[in-house]
């Protein structure tokens, strides 16, 4: 996917109110950007952070900037990777990759519909049908969560809706049905994935009771550079036992 702009950089100044960003632009020009990001963006929202912003031209928007990418402090080695914060866009790159057959394990299914009402109120974000009837509940969470590196993590916060979301699929898989859990991480310096238990244990308890229930869990990172992300990867999954 490419981005709608081409990038701007500039330093992280703060996050506030969830969805707002003071940013220093490289040409000492103080904005205020959209942040696409409803969550704790625990270990990319410190002060000082470089990060990278697309711009509208859509002069109806209030904010012309949106957050899209962090930097990473550099590494040992002085290497600086990149953090997608957008939530908007894991579907957005999931669309295409199964538009382009780019995830094996999700491959063969001749209908791909979107936001179909299931479970507790909800909208799953793929229906996948087959023409012999097969039918697979895709949801698709974003992770930009690392504190020790190569290891992916969600959520950063309690997230009670996405354990919602594991229970209503774990009901399609009760019911006969496929299900599945794809974890998309936007970060360009992870190898493995687990569940926060120390910040949602809910969640972690409900991603293992799923899995266990026969849910599948799957995780794709993704490359990134300034000019396009698109789905990489296939990343491990480790169970509670194994991230310990």
């Amino acid at each position: 996917m490419l981005f709608p702009s081409s990038l701007v950089h500039g330093r992280l100044v703060s996050r506030y109110k969830r969805f707002f960003a003071d940013v220093v632009l490289d040409d000492g020009a103080a904005i205020t950007a959209h942040c696409p990001n409803p969550g704790a963006m625990l270990g990319v929202n410190m002060p000082g952070l470089g990060v990278w912003l697309s711009k509208s031209d859509d002069p109806k928007r209030k904010l012309a900037h949106t957050l899209e990418m962090v930097e990473t402090p550099p590494d040992a080695a002085g290497t600086v990777g990149l953090v997608g914060i957008n939530t908007m866009l894991p579907n957005k790159l999931v669309a295409e990759a199964l538009a382009a057959d780019a995830i094996p394990e999700l491959t063969g299914y001749d209908v791909h519909r979107r936001e179909v009402k299931y479970g507790e109120a909800s909208r799953v974000d793929f229906l996948l049908e087959k023409g012999t009837g097969e039918r697979c509940w895709l949801e698709i969470k974003n992770c930009h969560l690392s504190r020790t590196p190569p290891l992916a993590e969600f959520p950063d916060c309690v997230a009670a809706r996405s354990t919602k979301h594991l229970r209503e699929l774990e009901a399609m898989v009760a019911a006969g049905d496929r299900a599945v859990a794809l974890f998309v991480v936007q970060r360009t310096d992870c190898d493995r994935f687990s569940a926060c238990a120390d910040l949602d244990p809910a969640f972690a308890a409900g991603l293992e009771r799923a899995a266990d229930a026969g849910v599948e869990v799957l995780v794709y990172g993704c490359e990134m550079s300034t000019s396009d992300i698109v789905i990489g990867r296939r990343i491990r999954f480790l169970r509670a036992s194994e991230a310990r």
